[in-house]
Parts: C-alpha cells; structure tokens; sequence
C-alpha cells in the first residue's frame, strides 16, 4: 500500500506557486498585525461616583469593529430618564459637580443632539432610564467613538469621562440637550 502525503512542502508546489500563495497568505494574516497586542486598549474599566465621591456603579466599555460597547451599572440614583455622554475629560470631582469633565465629547465640532441635522456629538447616547429602585442599567453600541483608535479616541492624552445628568437630554438644545446638573461621573484613563 502506498503512503499518502497530506500535506505538501515547498519542493512539491513549486516556486512559481509559492510566490502565487504569498499574497493570500499576507491578506490572511494583516488582519492578525494590525490587532492591538495590549488587552487594555480593548477594554476600559471604570467607577462611576455620585456627588459626595462615593462609588456608586461601573463602566465596562470593549472597543469592537464597529464602535463601542458600553456596559453601566449604577445604583442610587433618582429615578427616572437621564442624559447619558461621554465628556471630554478624564476627571471627575464632585467638588466641581463635575464641570471638571468638561463638556460632551465632540471632537469633530459637532452640534449637540440626536435630532438636529449637523448633530450629533461623538459623546451623544441616548437618554437612560433609572428604574424606581435607583438602579441604572446600560448597554449599548457607541458607533461614533474608539477607545484608542485615530476616530474619536476616548482614551486621548487626557482621556473622557462618562456622565449621568440630573434630567433627561432633549437632543436639541445647545450645547448640552438641557439635561441639567451632573449627578455621576466615571473618568475613562489609561490605567497603564
């Protein structure tokens, strides 16, 4: 009984055909050089404090090809709907009522709100409800936003913040959707 080869070695394809496979071989593996070798530009963790400093809730957001995934959990809150952004700092002090995370994360100029025509900022999400208990659940997609990525990088030199405001966003008025004072904030940094 004859051996059977399974697979074959660069002698039996030939040269002309080893150099017909390298491209394919190439398109096969840029996907595999281009991944980000650092688990943590994948996924950010972060702890969402109230206006006395206390923590209250996280934040788990896993960057995905087509965005963002945000992941919140937040308790002791007031129920209710409430405006939910991505801010453009990495800071979060109660002392400031949280002014200190500036304001939405817009780095492309756009104009605040999911109803306008040259809207809506990057950090822009819809309005979130807290359920009668004072709990906050979230999950939701962020297509506008990457953790590290070159379009609108939330872990930029100085970071950004996630933010639950008082009242419920509009998602016209500017330059903020009338959501009122900020009540919960978790700043998005590198931890490394």
């Amino acid at each position: 009984m004859r051996e059977r080869k399974l697979l074959s070695t660069p002698a039996d394809i030939g040269e002309d055909a080893m150099w017909k496979l390298l491209p394919r071989l190439f398109t096969l593996l840029l996907p595999l050089l281009a991944t980000p070798l650092h688990a943590a530009e994948d996924t950010v963790k972060a702890t969402f404090i109230n206006t006395d400093g206390r923590a209250i809730g996280t934040v788990d957001l896993r960057q995905i090809e087509s965005g963002v995934l945000v992941s919140a959990r937040a308790s002791r809150l007031p129920s209710g709907r409430h405006g939910f952004h991505f801010h453009e700092t990495g800071h979060c002090d109660p002392q400031t009522g949280f002014r200190s995370a500036g304001g939405h994360y817009a780095p492309r100029d756009n104009a605040h709100g999911l109803d306008v025509a040259d809207g809506p900022h990057a950090g822009d999400m819809p309005n979130q409800t807290v359920d009668e208990r004072g709990t906050l659940r979230v999950d939701l997609l962020n297509s506008r936003v990457s953790l590290a990525g070159a379009e609108a990088p939330l872990l930029d030199d100085d970071g950004s913040a996630l933010v639950v405001h008082a009242g419920h966003d509009d998602y016209r008025s500017q330059p903020s959707g009338d959501a009122g004072n900020r009540i919960a904030c978790a700043a998005i940094v590198q931890t490394r």
